[in-house]
C-alpha cells in the first residue's frame, strides 16, 4: 500500500490514497474501541494503535505532498 514513491505519484492518486488512509483509520478506531480493556488484550491494543499512527503519519506525509513548495 506505501510501496510506491509519492514523488512519482499524481495529485489525484495521492487525494485517493489520502482517501484509502483515512478509511482504514477510521476502520482502525472502530476496532480499537471495540477490543475489550483488559490485560489479555494489551498486546493487541498497543498493535492496534501503533498501526493507527503509522497510518496518520502516512495521511500526513502525503498532504504535505499537496501543499506547494513557497519560495523563501
Amino acid at each position: 500500500m506505501y510501496a510506491r514513491g509519492v514523488e512519482t505519484l499524481s495529485t489525484a492518486e495521492i487525494v485517493e490514497q489520502i482517501a484509502e488512509l483515512r478509511r482504514a483509520h477510521r476502520a482502525l478506531d472502530e476496532e480499537i474501541q471495540r477490543v475489550p480493556a483488559n490485560m489479555d488484550d494489551e498486546l493487541q491494543m498497543k498493535r492496534l494503535k501503533k498501526r493507527k499512527l503509522h497510518i496518520k503519519d502516512c495521511i500526513t506525509r502525503l498532504e504535505m505532498e499537496l501543499v506547494p513548495d513557497e519560495p523563501a
